[in-house]
């Protein structure tokens, strides 16, 4: 009878989680990179893949080779990085990681097999157990629920790391070609400025320039060299840090970049839902609300065993030799279970019920946050573009007036050429004026781009998992 009770309580405990068994998980054919894809083409609309055979590596590569043949824009080195980035692949690699995960949370809880053999004085004993974890089987449809949103969160994850890599890679080279077009017109000014100290030079010789004037076109040059020179190294460590970020090893280093930045669009854009598109399209707040779900989920299971916390059934075949008798064989059942007789489960209930709260906090700072960052990137962005349009549409030009007025008066000789000079400095000084102010506005572009989408730099709490200490009733307790 008691063998027959071990094999009725077996079964109704596998009955009970045959849902959760005809639900197991497989593996993805693409180790859930669809999710990453679809989320990335309608945010950045660029292509990704997870290189793991020679054959895709070998279309990635073509692709990268084709891109770095013609003038690197900005679409193409976001593409590159894309597909060529290491690190964003180690990161497709943690997502794969992760199914694993989910994958054996799906699965029912190994059974254990023991044998055991005593003997003496001419008598033995045989003893066999499997024993099975009736509670970790009972409970493998809400664990496996549980996965399946630890899951979808390592996909938004993956995505996260990707938009956060096309941000970087858009930061990176507006400054690289910033610093090239800054370059350029520093080299001219230099040959102005050294051409310019000569000539003070043969007037000093001649007495025709006092000391004073000859210094200030001395420094203008010395300066005028340091800057260029500060520039340079600027713009060597800007295109580095590209061909970091689009993981470049030997082959494309020599890839080729605009000589200026893009000229500004005819208007700017007008975003009167930015907060709401923000809230609605992050990524890291949506994987702050699956956290928040998962939790929930977590919860409820440890109420559901605050006070059963270990249910083991063992069946038992035991088959003795005496040698004064015939052998004989036993059967029958032996179960285990732990009960928190101390706290009765409070305190596994209460550490889950602060975790969710804390999870809870946490999604709700983030989405203040992320209303006040639009909100603040768009005003930056519009700023940014009026001063950049300033700059193009009234000050450049003007500058360029009063240049082609002063070398008129100096063809006519009613000006000298320190005049003239002292123009060209002030020239000089609005135009730099003016690549700064174009590269601000690209940058705070590509920040308003984030901050609508995600893809910023981390935030405390924002976007790393809350684990819960008692999610797991058939492993802990007292």
């Amino acid at each position: 009878m008691t063998h027959h009770f071990a094999r009725r309580l077996l079964l109704a405990a596998l009955g009970l989680c045959a849902p959760g068994l005809a639900g197991c998980a497989a593996f993805s054919p693409d180790s859930g990179m669809s999710a990453v894809s679809d989320l990335t083409s309608q945010t950045i609309h660029k292509d990704v893949a997870f290189v793991r055979s020679p054959e895709g590596a070998e279309a990635a590569n073509g692709t990268v080779r084709r891109l770095l043949s013609r003038t690197l824009n900005m679409d193409a080195a976001v593409q590159i990085a894309l597909l060529n980035n290491r690190g964003l692949q180690a990161a497709y690699n943690e997502l794969a990681l992760a199914e694993t995960d989910l994958v054996e949370q799906s699965l029912p809880p190994p059974p254990v097999f023991s044998i055991s053999r005593i003997s003496g004085n001419g008598a033995s004993e045989i003893e066999r157990q499997m024993v099975g974890d009736i509670l970790a089987l009972a409970t493998l449809p809400f664990r496996s629920d549980i996965a399946r949103e630890r899951f979808r969160q390592a996909q938004l994850r993956a995505a996260l790391a990707t938009l956060r890599l096309a941000a970087d890679v858009r930061r990176a080279h507006v400054r690289a070609v910033a610093a090239n077009e800054m370059v350029a017109l520093l080299t001219d000014a230099k040959a102005t400025a050294e051409s310019t100290a000569q000539l003070a030079v043969k007037l000093g010789e001649t007495g025709s320039l006092n000391k004073l004037d000859q210094a200030r076109e001395q420094v203008f040059y010395a300066e005028t060299t340091a800057d260029l020179a500060a520039a340079r190294q600027m713009a060597t460590s800007g295109r580095e840090r590209l061909a970091r970020l689009m993981g470049l090893w030997d082959d494309g280093l020599d890839f080729r970049l605009p000589n200026q930045l893009p000229p500004l669009p005819r208007r700017p854009q007008a975003l009167p839902s930015i907060e709401a598109d923000a809230v609605a399209h992050r990524i890291d707040l949506q994987i702050a609300r699956l956290e928040l779900t998962a939790l929930a989920k977590s919860l409820n299971l440890t109420e559901a065993t605050r006070f059963v916390t270990l249910l083991d059934l063992a069946g038992i075949s035991r088959r003795t030799q005496d040698p004064e008798g015939a052998p004989f064989r036993e059967r029958g059942f032996d179960v285990q279970f732990q009960i928190p007789i101390f706290d009765g489960g409070e305190v596994r209930v209460r550490q889950a019920a602060e975790t969710y709260n804390l999870a809870f906090n946490r999604l709700t700072e983030r989405a203040v946050n992320v209303r006040s960052e639009a909100r603040d990137a768009y005003r930056a962005y519009r700023s940014t573009y009026d001063i950049a349009s300033h700059y193009q549409r009234e000050i450049v030009p003007l500058r360029k007036i009063i240049t082609e007025e002063m070398q008129l008066r100096f063809s006519s000789m009613q000006v000298d050429i320190f005049a003239l000079l002292t123009e060209a400095r002030q020239r000089l000084a609005s135009l730099r004026g003016a690549i700064d102010a174009k590269q601000s506005y690209f940058l705070a572009q590509s920040e308003l781009q984030t901050v609508v989408n995600g893809g910023g730099s981390p935030a405390s709490g924002g976007d790393n998992p809350t684990t819960i200490a008692a999610a797991a009733p058939a492993e802990g307790g007292h």
